[in-house]
């Protein structure tokens, strides 16, 4: 019978307002580079081979050449065993969420999260619960609230950090503590690593789970820290072989293979990929003055934060209703935020006076020069 699945309530908002509002100020994916710019890093040898790349059907698995590009972002990952690429995050989170966990087994997310990590888990029949990230703590995952939670049929624990929507990064202690804790318990550890690489301090970028634990799954995508979301690239790496294979028998009932195209070209951005999230990680931090500047001219109605990681950060809206105050702001000026109700989650609270932002975007100016009048 096939799961029943709700609205996806963030792409429902987003599918209303992003492509003709004119100002997308919440934008979760960075500054993209074009196709020219993204060739601009290739060799001449690299740019023939794609003038020559045939348009027929790509490996399930991913290109030799997309696996092993991936396989060098990690420190203990075999490009032929341990990569699986596919058609975006999603489409990883679709299946593995629903691989990992069934009736009578427990699992633990992350609150707030992204929606399809949540849901999707819900709707395996698994027990589910919240660890909550509060703002009181600076949004910090708190290890022994995690531990009282844990059952003996506990089987997942799905983080997401850099966190969607706060920002939040936790300690490089405390992680590796949470993928020990997950080893020793005998549980999976799902880690949604979209953002790494976005750190305002490079010294507090997380190692990736499944260089700590053999069992745990890294999710990542071309979307996020790389700028690149129309490639629709994401991959799991994990050295759980018989996962990943049971994953690409379920990936032939979706999108079968990706494009030719997009492999080539993420392929190519990850042998730049320092360089790539260099020019963002520069976009970010010429950017945050110009929100710090704005915020303290609001103080009054705003409690402001920066992103510890990623390009997206989780503001509280004091003047009211945070949902009521977005959707007026779009229609009088066409400046889209993303409201908190967004985020609401059957497994924990989420404050609805916070919005997301984003600050990855070239010359955000204009938008809060609206967003100033609206006020």
């Amino acid at each position: 019978m096939t799961v029943q699945l709700p609205d996806f309530r963030l792409e429902v908002y987003l599918g209303e307002w992003e492509f003709k509002a004119r100002h997308h100020l919440t934008a979760s994916d960075a500054e993209t580079l074009t196709i020219g710019e993204l060739l601009g890093l290739a060799g001449e040898q690299e740019r023939a081979a794609f003038d020559a790349l045939g348009l027929g059907y790509a490996p399930t698995w991913g290109s030799e050449e997309l696996r092993t590009a991936i396989a060098a972002t990690y420190e203990t990952v075999d490009p032929a065993r341990d990569v699986l690429a596919f058609a975006g995050a999603e489409e990883a989170m679709y299946w593995a969420l629903q691989e990992l966990v069934g009736p009578g087994d427990h699992a633990i997310v992350t609150v707030p999260n992204y929606q399809s990590m949540e849901t999707l888990t819900l709707r395996t029949g698994a027990e589910v619960s919240g660890w909550e990230l509060r703002p009181e703590n600076g949004w910090a995952p708190d290890l022994t609230e995690l531990e009282a939670r844990l059952r003996p049929n506990t089987r997942l624990v799905a983080v997401n950090f850099p966190n969607n929507p706060t920002g939040a990064v936790p300690t490089i202690e405390a992680f590796t503590a949470l993928a020990e804790l997950c080893d020793r318990e005998g549980i999976v550890l799902f880690s949604d690593e979209v953002y790494r690489g976005l750190e305002l301090d490079p010294a507090r970028t997380l190692p990736q789970a499944c260089d700590l634990s053999s069992r745990a799954l890294s999710l990542n995508v071309m979307s996020k820290a790389y700028g690149m979301p129309g490639l629709r690239i994401g991959w799991l790496a994990s050295h759980d072989r018989a996962l990943l294979e049971q994953l690409e028998r379920r990936k032939h009932y979706t999108s079968i293979c990706n494009a030719g195209p997009s492999e080539f070209l993420a392929a190519l951005a990850l042998r730049h990929g320092d360089a790539v999230r260099a020019r963002i990680r520069a976009i970010i931090e010429r950017n945050l003055p110009v929100f710090d500047a704005f915020f303290a001219r609001w103080g009054e109605r705003f409690e402001w934060e920066h992103p510890q990681g990623g390009c997206v950060c989780f503001p509280r809206y004091l003047g009211g209703d945070a949902g009521r105050f977005c959707r007026e702001l779009v229609e009088a000026t066409g400046v889209v935020l993303l409201p908190g109700d967004i985020y609401a989650s059957e497994l924990g609270s989420v404050s609805s006076d916070r919005f997301r932002i984003g600050v990855g975007r070239r010359d955000p100016e204009p938008a809060l020069a609206a967003l100033d009048s609206f006020l």
